[in-house]
């Protein structure tokens, strides 16, 4: 397969991203060594290889979820730029 102007321009569209018709050409060039590249992977023989779903076989370490109330509410609001007495102050985003 290979990449020309068309294939370059419904790429952008899709991805909804502006490209300057100065950038088709270098992309053109771009998305031809990337797909050269993947014809060169298919070339593999991965007959003998298992498919891959973890990229290393350590097992994830698991904590207890457990509360704990590391700082006192007090010292969380301390660099706080407004606040009250339990809760940070900040400026309403959503109108009604």
């Amino acid at each position: 397969m290979v990449i020309d102007k068309q294939t370059v321009h419904k790429v952008a569209d899709l991805a909804r991203i502006e490209i300057k018709d100065n950038e088709v050409e270098n992309l053109t060039k771009e998305m031809n060594k990337i797909l050269t590249f993947m014809e060169k992977l298919n070339e593999l023989d991965t007959d003998g290889v298992k498919p891959l779903v973890y990229m290393n076989e350590e097992a994830n370490v698991w904590r207890e979820d457990v509360a704990k109330n590391e700082i006192s509410v007090k010292d969380g609001l301390k660099n706080a730029a407004l606040h009250n007495e339990r809760f940070f102050m900040v400026p309403k985003i959503i109108e009604k």
